[in-house]
């Protein structure tokens, strides 16, 4: 219950942060009377009510859908260092976008958005067929190795395509390194139910990841499918971290450091996994994004880039300890 205390009062915290921060900075009571639909200041409605507020809400669910997805992939394949971005959504997102701006002329963030939502699906559905295995379902270890092998397949082929044609890297820069800069309510609409959906069933399953924590054989004796599972996990995970993806860009560790370091305070119940992940990976994606408009004030830094200077340091952190925390 404390977790959940703290939680639920960091998000609160991370959310005041991102209204009120910015290259014009608005006073936290002036925040709250623009909330409260207050007369203030026009500049300091239109930075609160027109900048921040839709930037803060695809924090809110760029966070949930990469915080979610990571705790489902880290219980599906029993590896307490997953990344949602092994089921390849990350790299199938960055696919379709190279194609849409390179062959169709696409050429803004909210345009990529459905053209990264459906190579994300497409990716995972992929990985999903390539790691089944007749008659058993998908398999951890070979959903694994798919999520890999087709991930390094469309990244050489993205790659190809931006040498190919410049203007297609200079066009994708600004989403690929992640960003919630210029996302409005036009890409928040379509994507917010899918990460929505994504979560209820990641919610919906968790019991069943309890159960087949102890193993297939016991699993299936105590009566959960194996099977339905796991495909309902990789649709979970391709839901959310392909709406994640799509609405902000391929966005690096949240993933994967939020569900384990909530699992060294909860324990291994997915439910408290889940649920704190949802209040908790947005804090971390909303504080990098403030911290990332004050370290190059009054320029800012790609939340992207800010979430690798976090991240990375601290999965060598994980690594470097006598025992990793495990499923």
């Amino acid at each position: 219950m404390i977790l959940l205390v703290v939680s639920v009062a960091a998000l609160v915290v991370a959310i005041g942060l991102s209204l009120a921060i910015g290259t014009r900075p608005v006073p936290p009571h002036v925040v709250l009377d623009v909330i409260l639909g207050r007369p203030v200041d026009p500049q300091d409605y239109h930075a609160v009510a027109v900048l921040r507020f839709p930037r803060t809400v695809v924090g809110l669910l760029a966070g949930i859908g990469l915080g979610v997805a990571g705790a489902v992939m880290q219980a599906l394949t029993r590896n307490p260092l997953a990344d949602p971005g092994l089921l390849g959504v990350t790299a199938g997102a960055s696919f379709f976008v190279a194609i849409a701006v390179s062959a169709l002329g696409v050429g803004s963030p909210a345009a990529y958005t459905s053209f990264a939502l459906a190579g994300a699906l497409v990716a995972a559905v992929a990985v999903a067929l390539i790691g089944g295995s007749r008659g058993k379902g998908i398999d951890p270890i070979r959903l694994t190795l798919a999520g890999v092998a087709l991930t390094a397949v469309l990244t050489g082929t993205v790659s190809a395509i931006r040498a190919a044609a410049p203007r297609t890297f200079n066009a994708m820069l600004t989403w690929e390194i992640g960003s919630l800069v210029n996302r409005g309510w036009d890409v928040i609409i379509p994507i917010g139910p899918v990460i929505l959906v994504g979560t209820l069933l990641a919610f919906f399953i968790s019991g069943r990841l309890n159960t087949m924590a102890m193993g297939d054989d016991l699993a299936t004796t105590l009566g959960t499918s194996v099977a339905g599972t796991r495909v309902l996990a990789v649709l979970a995970v391709a839901a959310l971290a392909g709406g994640a993806t799509a609405i902000a860009g391929p966005i690096s560790f949240v993933g994967l450091m939020v569900p384990h370091i909530v699992r060294r305070f909860s324990g291994g119940d997915q439910r408290w996994i889940i649920g704190i992940s949802v209040l908790l990976s947005p804090v971390l994606l909303l504080l990098s994004d403030v911290l990332g408009r004050l370290v190059l004030w009054p320029g800012e830094m790609a939340v992207g880039v800010v979430t690798a200077f976090l991240g990375a340091p601290l999965l060598i952190a994980i690594i470097r300890q006598k025992k990793v925390i495990a499923l």
